[in-house]
């Protein structure tokens, strides 16, 4: 793993910014107008915006938003994705081909059309931003453990355990999610990014949490009409997101190289 220790070293670093931010003696959504679009000082390490906020408290604010949504959400879709995937491959037959169908369709829907879908019906918020991710989150799971539950359904120990007896579920649980579980582990760090970079744009598109809790898609939203007079308020969260996102995509990559 020598390969992935400049990456955790990397993800320590950023954790430990975000912590230092969170620690902070400001309040996130606190404004003072006599204040705003201050330059950075010993005060505010990166300034304040166009309401006076601290913009290295709200990084870390929205940190806890951003990435613990997409935690969340990366979470469900692999236990969800992985649970039906495995079911399919290894029974096989119409529910494989069921399965299949319903991924195709869905992979080629864009979370962001689905977003704006869900807004329609329901107001913008947590909720909306967790249905349109989840909608499309779990296929890309279902499709890799229906492979992995065919490749490994004739393998020898599996036909062993069908010969002692072992019913479907013993043999999904105890024999062939143990051998999933690396890659699937691998394949869910490339999907944070993927996750985390639709959680921004539909929070930037005001689908997500609504003013004052900050985000880093909201506020890249909300920094955007001053990208000219203070662009480090559009490049923080920029740069976070891009950051995170490429770090934990890295890590997925050493994962992958390490297991295969």
């Amino acid at each position: 793993m020598r390969r992935a220790a400049p990456i955790a070293v990397g993800a320590c670093v950023v954790a430990l910014a975000l912590l230092v931010g969170a620690l902070l003696p400001f309040d996130a959504v606190a404004t003072d107008l006599s204040d705003r679009f201050a330059g950075p000082s010993l005060a505010h390490p990166l300034g304040t915006d166009h309401l006076g906020r601290d913009a290295l408290a709200r990084l870390a604010a929205g940190a806890r938003l951003s990435v613990g949504f997409t935690l969340l959400a990366v979470a469900i879709s692999a236990v969800a994705g992985t649970a039906l995937g495995l079911l399919a491959g290894y029974r096989g037959g119409w529910p494989a081909q069921v399965l299949q169908r319903i991924v195709d369709v869905l992979i080629a829907v864009p979370s962001i059309v689905i977003g704006l879908v869900l807004a329609a019906v329901l107001r913008p918020g947590v909720t909306t931003l967790l249905l349109a991710v989840l909608v499309t989150g779990w296929t890309p799971f279902a499709r890799l453990a229906a492979g992995l539950a065919v490749r490994e359904a004739g393998a020898e120990y599996v036909t062993g355990a069908v010969a002692l007896g072992a019913g479907d579920a013993r043999i999904l649980a105890r024999h062939i999610l143990p051998n999933a579980v690396r890659p699937l582990t691998a394949h869910a760090c490339l999907r944070f990014a993927n996750t985390l970079l639709a959680v921004a744009g539909l929070s930037f598109l005001g689908l997500g949490p609504q003013p004052p809790t900050p985000e880093w898609g909201a506020m890249l939203n909300e920094a955007r009409p001053y990208l000219f007079l203070r662009p480090g308020l559009v490049l923080v969260p920029a740069v976070a997101i891009v950051g995170v996102a490429l770090l934990v995509t890295l890590l997925g990559r050493a994962l992958d190289r390490r297991w295969n």
